[in-house]
């Protein structure tokens, strides 16, 4: 038998033109433009001595002052993400009570500045001389500067990475709660198990840039004398009449800080997402070397097949 069906026309290749980003170059050369007119205004009108911000940029006062930013940020860190996990849980329990409690605290600290809260912390021996009962009693005005940041850092940031953790938690699917239960798990293990590690990709984002807010936060416990990486700077600078140059020092030190902290952050996302497709770094789509491809049909040949197949 011969096959009479009609002829078909093959598929012409289509050939992948690259997308031409005209309008990020332009942006670029405007970026450049006005970077260049800031350096040669600040290079030709400016009054600050730069031989001086070289020169302390690693003093000892400076150094010291950086050891107790450092250590109230990791510190902080830590007892608020423990304490943020409590509250989540505290959150989304079936308790009544537990999640009224859970939620006061986070409207309390989350609804008043940061500022205000350490003001308050180091000046509660005002308002509450002591703490306990009788012998038991602990007067409040043995507080520290460093204790009062350090609590009123670590109170603030449970409240925000409270609600980090409850999001995260609450980005897992319900059935794995039903599954775990299901194989004789109790909640507490469901907890840790399951619901925590597969939350860990929702939680680590925001936990990372919480990381470095708060390390640009340590600069307010500089009001009480906390001994601090600002504070530090402020006390040399009204010393020698140089506050613009420590002001920048410390600015320096910050971002060394910052860019330590976004590192670490950027290499936690890889280790909890490694399963996660990668995307191109922000250098190769602005210059375009992983354009998102734009397809052109290639120039029509005419040709059509009009090869017709045999069979028995």
């Amino acid at each position: 038998m011969t096959d009479t069906s009609a002829p078909q026309a093959t598929r012409t290749p289509r050939r992948v033109v690259p997308v031409r980003h005209y309008g990020q170059w332009a942006g670029v050369a405007a970026l450049a433009l006005l970077a260049a007119l800031l350096v040669w205004q600040v290079v030709q009108n400016s009054v600050i001595r730069w031989d001086l911000i070289f020169s302390r940029v690693g003093a000892e006062a400076i150094r010291e002052g950086m050891m107790v930013t450092v250590v109230l940020t990791i510190v902080a860190m830590i007892l608020g993400v423990v304490l943020g996990i409590v509250v989540a849980v505290m959150r989304i329990s079936g308790n009544p009570v537990l999640a009224t409690v859970a939620w006061l605290f986070v409207w309390v600290f989350r609804g008043t500045p940061l500022l205000v809260q350490v003001l308050i912390w180091f000046n509660l021996a005002l308002f509450i001389p002591t703490i306990g009962i009788g012998d038991f009693s602990i007067p409040l005005n043995t507080i520290s500067p460093f204790l009062a940041a350090l609590i009123a850092l670590t109170l603030n940031e449970a409240a925000y990475m409270s609600e980090i953790v409850r999001g995260g938690l609450l980005s897992v699917d319900r059935g794995q709660h039903e599954a775990a239960g299901a194989l004789g798990m109790t909640p507490g293990q469901t907890l840790r198990r399951i619901t925590l590690p597969q939350a860990m990709r929702a939680i680590l984002p925001p936990t990372g840039n919480e990381l470095v807010t708060l390390l640009k936060e340590t600069s307010l416990v500089s009001v009480i004398g906390a001994g601090d990486l600002l504070y530090r700077a402020r006390q040399i600078g009204a010393s020698d009449f140089s506050l613009m140059e420590m002001l920048l020092v410390a600015s320096v030190w910050y971002l060394v800080l910052t860019s330590v902290a976004s590192v670490l952050q950027a290499r936690l996302e890889r280790r909890f997402s490694q399963d996660a497709p990668k995307r191109p770094g922000a250098l190769s789509r602005l210059f375009g070397f992983r354009a998102t491809p734009r397809t052109e049909p290639a120039p029509e040949t005419g040709a059509i097949d009009t090869t017709k197949g045999q069979g028995a």
